[in-house]
């Protein structure tokens, strides 16, 4: 039985991750809801707001890339708490700047700041409740970091306008990096992973993001970073470019993004309890995400074959697709479960991230095909595309479940960390 000062150490970790991904969903998806209004207050036309709102939007996915490959490092080199604090810190103070931009270069450097310091806090949060929990209950305590932290989503979209005139951009930019510094205050009493302070004391080499490339454990990373493309597939294309699409689809009104968005996160709310919830009563992560990934390629073919009926309909595809995303909450188990403890916050951490980055490959694609293929045809050759990519990553990545997470990553040439994991 778990004794009280341990219960008390999970309770808080718990808290922490799941009110610092709040925290980190509202700040990652707030630029989508203020993308048009901001740049156009900024004195863009409607063709630029397009095409650079496309440039911004990868400055930030671009920084989430450098963000997960750096805080992936210090999370196993220095601890799970190093970039709990760092990250936070670094998000907050990017997002106040953000308020103050005049500029398109400006914006560029606050999104890219701001997406290496996203990248940090729920890789590190689910790494750490992982670590603390036991194996059948490790899961759950991963939906309850995720599922309400997605929630952030929804204060993004009501701040940004989904139901009304929102907040001014700027204040919204300010109350995201001031929610992040007030956040700071819960971080100081979280305790470290007891399995992380092990690994300390051994001579296994941490946090050396280039081992993720050996013949034995590749297959594995890549397998698990290619069963999330096709959430952001969904979210970095359909949902961040509904007002587009859905003109294209028929619709006599554009789609209001924030609402898209709203409905979007609302749903993968609902979604990562469902999924978490699947994934304890089969005691498998493979087929809960199966399932999912199957539910999430039925609401997109929904969305392109009868999204342009109505706007009511529209609206709907989009929040059964947010539900369908909600397996995000397995994927990270799985990432957090798939590898020892010398590596397992540089894959709980650059793996999500890498996820997220490939909406930078998406968008582009997006663009690139739109011209020959137009709005609808780009975005369609794209997510077909992205769900090979998600079913291949499926098939291979292994059940990790049942996995003890209590062991280390050594290479077969180096006797003496064999000798010491």
């Amino acid at each position: 039985m778990t004794n009280p000062a341990t219960r008390r150490a999970i309770s808080l970790a718990v808290l922490v991750g799941a009110l610092g991904y709040f925290v980190d969903i509202y700040d990652l998806i707030l630029f989508s809801m203020v993308r048009t209004r901001s740049l156009t207050d900024l004195g863009l036309s409607p063709d630029q707001v397009r095409d650079q709102g496309i440039f911004l939007l990868n400055m930030q996915l671009g920084g989430l890339l450098i963000g997960g490959i750096v805080w992936g490092v210090i999370g196993d080199k220095r601890g799970r708490l190093s970039v709990l604090f760092g990250s936070i810190t670094m998000y907050s103070v990017a997002n106040i700047a953000n308020g103050f931009v005049h500029g398109v270069d400006s914006y560029a450097v606050c999104r890219l700041v701001a997406g290496i310091g996203l990248a940090g806090e729920l890789g590190a949060g689910v790494t750490l409740v992982s670590e603390l929990m036991s194996k059948q209950k490790r899961g759950l305590g991963t939906m309850i970091v995720a599922a309400p932290g997605i929630t952030g989503g929804l204060l993004a979209g009501w701040i940004g306008g989904a139901f009304g005139a929102g907040l001014p951009w700027r204040t919204a930019y300010f109350l995201g990096g001031g929610l992040g510094i007030a956040l700071l205050v819960l971080r100081i009493g979280v305790a470290e992973s007891g399995m992380f302070r092990t690994t300390l004391s051994k001579a296994v080499e941490r946090g050396n993001f280039f081992k993720l490339f050996a013949r034995k454990r590749i297959p594995q990373y890549l397998a698990i970073i290619a069963v999330g493309v096709p959430i952001w597939y969904a979210i970095g294309v359909l949902y961040t470019f509904s007002n587009n699409l859905g003109t294209e689809l028929g619709l006599a009104e554009p789609p209001n993004v924030a609402r898209v968005l709203f409905f979007d996160y609302g749903g993968a709310t609902i979604g990562g309890i469902l999924s978490g919830l699947l994934s304890q009563r089969l005691q498998s992560r493979r087929r809960a995400m199966a399932i999912f990934l199957g539910l999430l390629a039925a609401s997109v073919a929904a969305y392109f074959l009868v999204g342009g009926l109505s706007s009511t309909l529209f609206y709907a595809l989009c929040g059964l697709g947010g539900v369908a995303t909600g397996y995000w909450v397995v994927f990270m188990s799985t990432a957090a479960e798939l590898f020892g403890t010398n590596l397992r916050a540089t894959v709980a951490i650059t793996a999500p991230n890498f996820v997220r980055g490939s909406a930078v490959l998406a968008t582009s694609g997006f663009k690139f095909l739109t011209p020959p293929l137009g709005l609808v045809g780009a975005a369609l050759a794209v997510g077909v595309v992205a769900f090979a990519i998600g079913v291949i990553g499926l098939v291979s990545v292994r059940e990790t479940f049942h996995a003890d997470l209590d062991f280390h990553e050594v290479d077969d040439a180096d006797p003496q960390a064999i000798a010491a994991a």
